[in-house]
């Protein structure tokens, strides 16, 4: 993560603070989803049948595109040099818009909405994503995202 002094951070709110790299959603990866997660629905998981369906083949799952935020933020978020710890706090709003399918690759931009002082060294970071699907005009999923910054 970006290193930045708090007063910096501060004064990027409502500015766009970075875009990550692009992920690859291959099979390999969703199926891994699937297993972890115990969803096997075959628009996922079974090539033959998915293709089949409007999707024309397996798609993410939207709960495995959620999950990415995560390493896409590691790319672009700003935390201050004395950070104890960076941890989720919750979603206040999500929307998966678009199916990415397999094969294709992903990648986040990442607004800074707020800050909230909690006191104790503890701040709420909300950022607004955008997951982009590389090549599509249509958004993957959008979400309103807070972390708990503890300095």
């Amino acid at each position: 993560m970006p290193i930045a002094s708090l007063d910096e951070i501060t004064a990027r709110i409502g500015t766009q603070i970075g875009v990550s790299d692009w992920i690859a959603i291959d099979q390999a990866r969703i199926d891994e989803f699937a297993e972890a997660t115990e969803d096997r629905q075959f628009i996922h998981v079974d090539p033959e049948a998915a293709g089949k369906t409007m999707f024309g083949g397996t798609i993410a799952h939207g709960f495995l595109t959620l999950s990415l935020l995560s390493r896409m933020a590691a790319d672009v978020m700003l935390v201050p040099a004395n950070t104890k710890m960076a941890v989720n706090y919750g979603l206040n709003r999500v929307r998966f818009i678009a199916p990415v399918p397999e094969g294709s690759r992903i990648r986040g931009t990442f607004t800074l909405a707020n800050i909230e002082e909690r006191g104790d060294g503890q701040f709420l970071m909300h950022h607004n994503v955008l997951v982009e699907i590389e090549g599509s005009d249509k958004t993957a999923l959008t979400a309103d995202w807070i972390g708990l910054l503890v300095l």
